[in-house]
């Protein structure tokens, strides 16, 4: 059961494990040691307030739905890091609707438009970014993976602390 708690809010996509085993294993290898603290992850919702019951009560709601395919479609490079992108039109539509149900307390950053992404390496050199990512790229073709709830989790200014799971279902 979601438990209120003062620390900001984030929320992430489930992912199946047998799909996110991959990305972490790739994470492990290619983030700085000193820095990788969590698990491979599509982040959602940056900081929602963890006083307000409204959030638990919308994703539980909102889980109320079948799994969903996403297509991994492209590794990109965005300066100091690499991550895999992903299509995903039905979850854009779903992000749209979470937005909505959480308008009054959405910063700045949750108000974007959702770019669904696993980031697998950051906090290194632009070169290294930039190296990793064509590597990566050699050999890729796009590949499906299944989303299959939502996660929420405390920030405690660096780690993350697991909240609770809505999982979807039929």
């Amino acid at each position: 059961m979601f438990q209120l708690q003062p620390k900001p809010v984030i929320v992430t996509l489930e992912i199946s494990p047998s799909d996110m085993a991959w990305f972490n294993t790739l994470r492990e290898l290619h983030f700085p040691a000193h820095a990788n603290y969590l698990k491979a992850h599509l982040t959602l919702f940056y900081r929602l307030p963890g006083m307000e019951a409204a959030i638990p009560e919308t994703l539980q709601q909102y889980s109320q739905r079948a799994p969903m395919p996403l297509q991994v479609n492209d590794i990109v490079s965005f300066g100091t890091g690499v991550a895999y992108t992903l299509h995903a039109p039905a979850l854009q539509e779903l992000h749209k609707d979470l937005q909505a149900a959480f308008d009054p307390w959405l910063v700045r950053q949750d108000r974007q438009p959702l770019r669904p992404h696993i980031t697998i390496q950051n906090k290194v050199t632009a070169f290294k970014a930039a190296q990793l990512q064509a590597q990566l790229k050699e050999t890729f073709t796009p590949f499906d993976i299944t989303a299959t709830g939502f996660g929420t989790w405390a920030y405690l200014q660096g780690p993350w602390k697991a909240l609770d799971k809505f999982m979807f279902r039929e």
